[in-house]
């Protein structure tokens, strides 16, 4: 079947939709599904082979320039070409970091208006090229956010429709009124008329039917599954009594992700005068929206005078990821959002470095089916500086927890089993017989 899967770009930064959705249309390919990863917004950024189209679509440049003038909801489409370039996008990616709460408000309430929204010259550019070019069998949208072309697409295309969940909720609850009470009721609306859709694990599943006000039953949860080559147990750890025991932290530096929080566990630790010497390894990346958060953690270090054990490497490429995750004994992930995705979690599992997680969100799930880490009180420094003790005075035990979590994700969260899954979904929801890719 031929399938038109719309990806997000994320503003030239990794992000865990990105990563996922060029995951999963590389390992489509592979079971031989014709798959177009077509990027919105800003080119797609991963750190594995990308899949995705050249051309992007709904440019945030034009985007943003149609909801500023009504000037630029009436130039020609190749002038608007000129600003789907890579040199413009990444303008954009600059200028959106510092965008105020009202403006995003309005240009989501906008987005998800679709047809009736400032933006619509863009929904008639996809759906004409989709329409004359692809002719798809099946729509993918990544996540709900692209609702708003739903009702477009479903009129010329008369195919169906599925949506990712990919954590919506931690953009749409930063708006301010009265665009958050529009937004919530415009994706309400929008999203009534996707065919099915797709979450990572049961927590998103079940949160997002109720904030989309959808049956539940009319979501699948298909696990996201790794691309396993490079990842491997890492060297088993034979440290002396004065050898440093390694905490990590890999994820995007953001108070969300709570590395504040993994700050003041590592200080209380520090104080622990039955520990073995320790260090604090950070990764992951940081928008200049962060930089003041970035700016508290470095002085709260700086305040504690431990700056020599605490060190942050920036982003990462794959095999940089792969050897970072290699250096940790452990790794801790306190977020203080309710976490839907967690992927770096999958990572680190599928490199045996046992994990300690907050007990909400996907992560007592992601424990209870991998066994490779511990929970604790969310929210909380010394919950989770207990839980992290307990795993550097059992050396062996952490091991085993970190070997135990490897095996469950080569068993249950790989990416062929992703795209086995997915497929599968798409067949149930495509009349047959389909035709093939070259009757197109």
């Amino acid at each position: 079947m031929r399938i038109a899967y719309l990806g997000a770009g994320a503003a030239g930064r990794y992000c865990g939709a990105c990563l996922h959705d060029n995951r999963l249309a590389k390992a489509l390919r592979n079971l031989g599904e014709d798959i177009l990863l077509i990027p919105t917004y800003t080119p797609l950024r991963t750190d594995e082979e990308n899949v995705s189209q050249s051309r992007v679509f709904f440019g945030g440049v034009n985007v943003y320039l149609q909801q500023k003038s009504a000037l630029f909801r009436h130039t020609p489409w190749f002038l608007d070409a000129l600003f789907d370039s890579p040199s413009m996008l990444a303008w954009l990616s600059r200028k959106s970091s510092g965008l105020e709460a009202k403006a995003l408000g309005e240009l989501t309430v906008s987005t998800l208006q679709g047809e009736h929204g400032k933006q619509r010259k863009e929904i008639a550019k996809l759906v004409r090229w989709l329409a004359t070019d692809v002719r798809p069998d099946i729509v993918h949208l990544s996540n709900s956010m692209l609702a708003g072309s739903v009702r477009a697409l479903r009129e010329r295309l008369h195919v169906p429709i599925v949506c990712g969940l990919a954590g919506e909720d931690i953009f749409l609850e930063g708006l301010t009124e009265p665009h958050y009470s529009q937004a919530r009721q415009l994706l309400r609306e929008r999203t009534a008329e996707v065919d099915r859709f797709v979450a990572m694990n049961g927590y998103f599943a079940d949160f997002m039917a109720d904030y989309l006000a959808i049956p539940r039953e009319r979501i699948d949860v298909i696990r996201h599954g790794l691309d396993l080559t490079g990842h491997s147990a890492r060297p088993a750890r034979r440290r002396r009594p004065d050898d440093p025991a390694t905490i990590g932290y890999f994820a995007r530096v953001a108070y969300e992700k709570g590395l504040h929080l993994l700050v003041e566990a590592f200080d209380l630790l520090l104080k622990d005068p039955t520990l073995p010497p320790l260090r604090l390894r950070a990764a992951g990346y940081m928008s200049a929206g962060d930089q003041a958060y970035w700016d508290t953690i470095q002085k709260r270090v700086a305040a504690a005078g431990w700056q020599d054990r605490f060190e942050y490497v920036g982003e990462l490429d794959r095999e940089g990821k792969i050897q970072f995750l290699h250096s940790l004994d452990l790794m801790a992930l306190p977020t203080v959002y309710h976490e839907s995705k967690g992927i770096s979690v999958l990572e680190a599992l599928a490199n045996a470095v046992p994990v300690v997680l907050p007990a909400h969100g996907a992560f007592p799930e992601y424990i209870a089916e991998t066994g490779g880490g511990l929970l604790c009180a969310p929210e909380d420094p010394a919950p989770l500086a207990a839980a992290i003790a307990e795993l550097i005075r059992d050396p062996v035990r952490a091991e085993q927890l970190g070997q135990t979590g490897e095996q469950s994700i080569r068993r249950g969260f790989t990416a062929d089993r992703m795209a086995a899954e997915q497929r599968a979904l798409y067949q149930r929801l495509v009349p047959s017989p389909v035709s093939s890719p070259q009757s197109h």
